[in-house]
């Protein structure tokens, strides 16, 4: 059990298990907690993430000036990391220990903007009472992945989709995340208030007050994709909150996750450069 000791106020909370990812290169750290925090970061925002990890396992000295609040584990969840063409195959290898919202410090559930963010079921997708963020995103990938006795991953029926998706401001997702299957989209949709569905190359798909629009990703040469829809997503996120304008969102975290993809992991999150950049293309 962490220590629950009132602690700094923060902006941006962003909840779910960091990841050991192994690929072809080697292991790196990842899981959408480290790219959201550090985007949040890198966009001016006071943040905090609570995880589960062996904390032998990760290096998270680039995580400077963000507290993290640890829910001890024997194992940090591990991902395999398998491309085959442009298709990519995950097994999950092993889980960290479930994270229990009770473990949240008081004033951190009253952060302006918190963000759900599995990648392997270990959170429930609903807040719990006492709990009143401005913002409350989710990027439900991990509650739409199930996995064999092998640690093969395939997409799952997400039961509480509905209610989750009613309750929060707003969610992102690939079209990945659901193995391209139109009509669950179209069932996710209708349930969420906001919802931007991320295409790779193709950009992004924006669904709102019973409108759809699309916002083409600008051209860039790829290096490593991994990781831009969590940009993507936080950076929604943190427009959305400022400016309540869900169009405007989408261009500028298109813009962002877009130029993203010319750097390797965390490598890739936005510059004061490119952040300044995409706030002039959006304006």
């Amino acid at each position: 059990m962490p220590n629950l000791a009132p602690l700094k106020k923060i902006d941006y909370l962003v909840i779910g298990h960091f990841a050991n990812d192994i690929t072809r290169a080697g292991s790196r750290l990842g899981g959408t907690v480290a790219y959201s925090a550090l985007t949040a970061r890198a966009l001016g925002l006071r943040v905090g993430i609570l995880s589960s990890f062996n904390p032998d396992d990760l290096d998270l000295a680039v995580f400077e000036n963000i507290r993290i609040i640890n829910i001890p584990s024997e194992e940090t969840t591990t991902f395999e990391n398998l491309v085959t063409g442009n298709k990519r195959e995950h097994i999950l290898h092993h889980r960290a220990t479930l994270i229990d919202y009770e473990q949240v410090p008081e004033n951190w559930r009253r952060s302006a903007i918190i963000h759900l963010a599995p990648i392997a079921q270990e959170i429930e997708s609903q807040l719990p009472a006492g709990f009143s963020p401005t913002l409350l995103g989710l990027t439900p990938q991990g509650w739409l992945r199930g996995w064999d006795a092998d640690g093969r991953v395939s997409p799952r029926k997400w039961s509480q989709a509905e209610a989750s998706l009613n309750r929060a401001s707003a969610a992102v997702l690939s079209a990945e995340d659901v193995n391209d299957d139109e009509e669950l989209i179209e069932e996710i949709s209708l349930a969420s208030r906001i919802l931007a569905l991320t295409e790779g190359g193709e950009g992004v798909r924006l669904y709102w007050n019973n409108d759809l629009r699309r916002f083409p990703a600008p051209q860039e040469n790829a290096v490593d994709t991994m990781g831009a829809g969590d940009i993507f997503a936080t950076a929604f996120f943190i427009r959305l909150h400022s400016t309540r304008d869900p169009w405007e969102s989408a261009r500028f975290a298109t813009c962002l996750a877009s130029k993203s993809i010319t750097r390797c992991g965390l490598k890739s999150i936005p510059t004061n450069e490119e952040i300044q950049i995409c706030q002039m293309e959006v304006l």
